[in-house]
């Protein structure tokens, strides 16, 4: 029986709550970094720890996550992540040591892991009207975007008003709210009956786990560190096996003919690409306005204010046009304004006036709402109920691993970049070059103690460094958006890359 119009309205309610509180703790803690390092003595990998421990076993358990909720039952699983999710929350917000803290990060990641595939799975189940359900994943994509937008937002004035333990309590009155809504109105579909993919699993965590391991530790201890080489080669090996055994498996965690469907793979495309390029801009936007421009976490949140309320324009938008015209304008509009908007934020340094780039703060919240939903909708419309757990997963799993890929490549130019300009800056000015440790990003204030002459080669050096890292994201979103436009131009034939297994095989002339 389908739930009645307020019913249906309660179980979105309750998808988009948890949504946002899983995105919004991908990046409400950065602006909590430094007084957690005051209270708790981390040092710098530490800190980079607290906030890529949640990515690193978000990114490499989204695909089991996906699997255990078509074999288990996606209501049940939703709530099991739920009930993790919070209860990593609570136990972050309680931690007296970094490594506590760590762990309860990595709970946290694996409760989200839990959670995610299957809020879509069920919002597809729920809404079965193609008008109905456009508009209702419109909103969820909206709300989901909105937790990674507001979360910088939100997190300077929390932490300076009730420290920083509050970033992680504010997710136990949600999470408990969640759990009791959930129980009541979610509804349960029938679990799919099949063997659990073990070697798959294994091998999918593993391979993820090391990539994003050997991405965050590479620009810390060096490309050449003995782990991170010997992750990197675990990465190397564990992923194309990871594939091969699913193209062997006669019921894989991964269906590889989702990427067979130009469609879907033109969406996985925009999901990574967008947080490649808008998750390494997030990353270095608060370095430019704290540390260069001398701005507070408070001020420097909420001057990303303009790119939120642009996100919540946005969705309903890009759903209204993919409704009508397809997922290809949308999804190419949207990588195109986020290619814009990072390039245009190279042409500011520090002495710009913020009211000069505010435009650029719009242009990259439009394009990033433009993109959100097109990709939901394109899972919904062209995979069947069946796997539409591993879709869902498959998807989160890329835009997450594009989030983390940005930050280490982008990060890897600036570095590299900043490390030669500011050397020679230095040979110019005749000052030693251990004047410019620590530079910009690695501790609160960390220049200020510094003679003028040699903090402003500093400053410019990080901002030339920074302009290049911009520019480099700006190239590959624009080749990524160029990329979309051919995957998604129309073509007569078009047909689900993942039938429903009842139907009959089609023809491979009409699967091109």
């Amino acid at each position: 029986m389908k739930p009645h119009t307020r019913r249906k309205g309660l179980v979105l309610a309750t998808l988009c709550a948890t949504m946002f509180m899983a995105m919004l703790d991908n990046v409400i803690v950065n602006n909590a970094l430094p007084r957690i390092g005051q209270q708790l003595h981390s040092g710098v990998s530490g800190l980079q720890w607290v906030v890529e421990g949640y990515s690193l076993v978000y990114a490499a358990l989204l695909l089991t996550g996906g699997t255990l909720g078509d074999r288990y039952g996606r209501r049940r699983v939703f709530l099991t992540g739920l009930a993790v999710f919070t209860a990593g929350s609570a136990a972050a917000a309680l931690s007296g040591s970094t490594g506590t803290l760590i762990a309860a990060r990595m709970f946290q990641g694996l409760g989200a892991a839990l959670l995610t595939p299957g809020s879509l799975s069920i919002l597809r189940h729920v809404f079965t009207d193609e008008k109905e359900r456009a508009r209702a994943v419109g909103l969820w994509s909206g709300v989901s975007a909105l937790g990674l937008a507001v979360g910088p937002v939100l997190g300077g004035p929390i932490v300076d008003a009730f420290g920083w333990a509050a970033v992680f309590w504010i997710n136990v009155p949600i999470g408990v709210a969640g759990l009791l809504l959930a129980a009541r109105f979610l509804p349960e579909f029938a679990a799919r009956t099949r063997r659990l993919d073990l070697p798959g699993q294994a091998l999918s965590a593993l391979g993820f786990g090391a990539l994003v391991y050997a991405l965050i530790e590479g620009p810390a201890r060096g490309w050449t560190d003995t782990r991170v080489l010997l992750f990197a080669a675990v990465a190397a090996t564990a992923l194309p096996a990871f594939v091969v055994v699913e193209a062997r498996s006669a019921d894989p965690m991964l269906d590889l003919r989702f990427f067979r469907d130009r469609v879907l793979t033109g969406a996985a495309v925009s999901g990574f690409m967008t947080s490649f390029g808008m998750f390494g801009a997030a990353f270095f936007l608060p370095l430019l306005m704290q540390d260069v421009m001398g701005w507070s976490p408070s001020d420097a949140g909420v001057a990303g204010l303009p790119m939120t309320a642009m996100i919540v324009v946005a969705a309903p938008l890009s759903s209204a046009l993919t409704s009508r015209h397809g997922p290809r304008l949308p999804l190419v509009a949207g990588l195109a304004l986020c290619a814009a908007g990072l390039g245009a934020l190279s042409l500011y340094g520090a002495r710009a006036h913020y009211a000069q780039y505010v435009w650029v703060l719009l242009t990259m919240g439009l394009g990033m709402g433009m993109t959100f939903t097109p990709v939901s909708i394109a899972v919904m419309q062209r995979v069947d109920p069946a796997r539409a757990g591993m879709a869902s997963a498959t998807l989160n799993t890329l835009r997450e691993i594009g989030g983390v890929i940005g930050v280490a490549v982008l990060g890897a130019v600036l570095g590299s970049r900043l490390t030669t300009t500011l050397a020679d800056s230095l040979h110019r000015l005749g000052a030693p070059s251990e004047l410019g440790r620590p530079l910009p990003g690695t501790a609160p204030d960390n220049t200020a103690a510094l003679p003028a002459p040699v903090r402003d080669a500093v400053n410019a050096a990080f901002i030339d460094a920074l302009h290049l890292a911009l520019r480099c994201g700006s190239a590959a979103l624009a080749a990524a958006a160029l990329l979309v436009a051919l995957l998604l131009r129309p073509r007569p034939d078009v047909t689900p890359s993942l039938p429903d297994e009842r139907q009959a095989p089609q023809p491979e002339a009409a699967q091109r």
